[in-house]
C-alpha cells in the first residue's frame, strides 16, 4: 500500500507538495505514482527560472515500462531542481518523499495551495 504522508498536499496527477519555512514548495511524485511506473530510469526536470502555470508540464519521468509527464501543481517560478535525482533517477522509487524530490518553486499565489488535496482526499482519490 502506498505511503501518503499527512503533512503534504497532493494533486490528482500524483504530485506532492511540501511547504518549506521560507514559503517555497518542494514538489515530487507520490509513492503511488512510482509504484505504477515501476523502476524509474530517467527524469527530465524543468529549467531553473522558468515560470510555469498550474497543471503545465514541468518534466518527464521514464521507467522501464512507461513514461509520464510531471506537472507543476501551482503556478510559480522554478527555483531549484534536484541534480542528484537526474544522476540517480531510482531515488524517485526508493525515497519519493525525501531524496527523490523533483523541484523547488516559489508559488505565484500562496493561497493556491489551500485548494489542493490533503492526505485523506488523495487516499480517497487513489482508492487507498
Amino acid at each position: 500500500m502506498s505511503q501518503i504522508p499527512a503533512e503534504l498536499k497532493y494533486v490528482s496527477s500524483h504530485e506532492w507538495l511540501r511547504t518549506e519555512a521560507d514559503g517555497t514548495v518542494t514538489v515530487g511524485i507520490t509513492d503511488h505514482a512510482q509504484e505504477l511506473l515501476g523502476d524509474v530510469v530517467f527524469v527530465e526536470l524543468p529549467k531553473v527560472g522558468a515560470h510555469l502555470a498550474a497543471d503545465e508540464q514541468a518534466g518527464v519521468v521514464e521507467s522501464v515500462k512507461a513514461a509520464s509527464d510531471v506537472y507543476c501543481p501551482v503556478a510559480g517560478e522554478i527555483l531549484e531542481v534536484n541534480a542528484e535525482l537526474e544522476a540517480s533517477p531510482e531515488l524517485a522509487n526508493s525515497d519519493p518523499y525525501g531524496a527523490g524530490w523533483f523541484f523547488r518553486m516559489r508559488p505565484a499565489d500562496a493561497a493556491a495551495l489551500d485548494g489542493l488535496m490533503d492526505a485523506a482526499a488523495y487516499a480517497s482519490e487513489i482508492g487507498a
